[in-house]
């Protein structure tokens, strides 16, 4: 075994642990959500407020460091797939630490003020709404990082603008709109 394979297990393992929790949280949030479950949505928002810190920015940051490593020493940073997937870190941590936190912190406190309140839900509905677009920027990071994209592939490309577009819309206020022109 090289030092690349091992970097490269890092890099994957961290990868994992971050997109993949933070999926998990997302998941049973919505699925509270669509249950009308406000304490269940509510736990969900509190533990990622609670992990957001402690364990979602750790290991995005990992993932980045074992990525620059694997770029420093052995591929490059001018493939365009590397351009993307570092793009698309950029977008998600600041989506993290500039809404996520931010709102977690919010919430909390306002929670431990006044309890549950309308304008406590309705924070929470567009911290949902972030982590709608939010996770289309990760499938997209998940989809270039294995399908490694050259300009050459439009269909790849296009099929990731379309992820966006469609993680966009759904994110900020456009689902509704679907789905009222669909009934």
């Amino acid at each position: 075994m090289d030092w690349y394979s091992i970097v490269k297990f890092l890099h994957v393992v961290s990868a994992i642990l971050w997109v993949g929790g933070g999926f998990v949280l997302f998941l049973l949030g919505v699925l509270a959500e669509r249950a009308g479950n406000i304490e269940d949505k509510l736990q969900a928002m509190r533990a990622s407020g609670k992990l957001g810190g402690r364990f979602f920015a750790p290991m995005s940051m990992l993932t980045l460091l074992f990525g620059l490593i694997m770029c420093g020493f052995w591929v490059g940073f001018s493939d365009l797939w590397i351009i993307i997937g570092l793009a698309g870190y950029a977008t998600t941590f600041s989506i993290g630490m500039l809404i996520f936190k931010p709102t977690g912190e919010r919430m909390g406190a306002m929670i431990a003020k006044e309890g549950v309140t309308p304008s406590v839900l309705a924070i929470g509905q567009r911290m949902m709404s972030a982590a709608r677009f939010d996770y289309a920027v990760m499938l997209v990071i998940v989809a270039d990082m294995v399908l490694k994209p050259t300009m050459h592939d439009v269909g790849v490309l296009a099929g990731m603008i379309l992820v966006l577009v469609v993680g966009a819309t759904l994110a900020f206020g456009g689902s509704r709109r679907l789905v009222e022109s669909a009934a």
